[in-house]
């Protein structure tokens, strides 16, 4: 029977015939190193979309609102990022972080709504 090696440190593994690492200590940064770059990415992206949410849930308290780009892109707004989009009937197109929208209008206004929870 072949010898397995632990492939973050190297030593000998003992024990089930499939097993890679010799412990939670090595699996762990292992996984880490392999997941770093593509974490970081995400973090970041994530943190973009969770702020965007909160300046749309700040804007719009009651659940339907009006603003300016001016006003968003103050808070820092980021219109790069949305979770979702949702085209109406009539073409017109919103655009989600999570369940907070915007429909952009004339003349840098924006409509601010508030999916419902039973349409998620």
């Amino acid at each position: 029977m072949e010898e397995k090696t632990c492939l973050e440190c190297g030593k000998t593994v003992v024990g089930r015939s499939d097993k890679k690492f010799c412990d939670d200590q090595c699996r762990n940064a292992f996984n880490n190193k392999q997941n770093a770059d593509s974490n970081n990415l995400i973090r970041n992206v994530h943190n973009l979309l969770r702020k965007n949410r909160r300046i749309l849930e700040e804007l719009n308290p009651d659940g339907k609102s009006k603003t300016t780009r001016a006003r968003l892109l103050e808070k820092g707004f980021d219109f790069t990022y949305h979770t979702s989009t949702y085209t109406t009937k009539a073409g017109a197109v919103y655009y989600f972080c999570y369940e907070y929208g915007y429909l952009p209008l004339e003349n840098d206004y924006f409509v601010l709504v508030k999916r419902k929870e039973d349409s998620l």
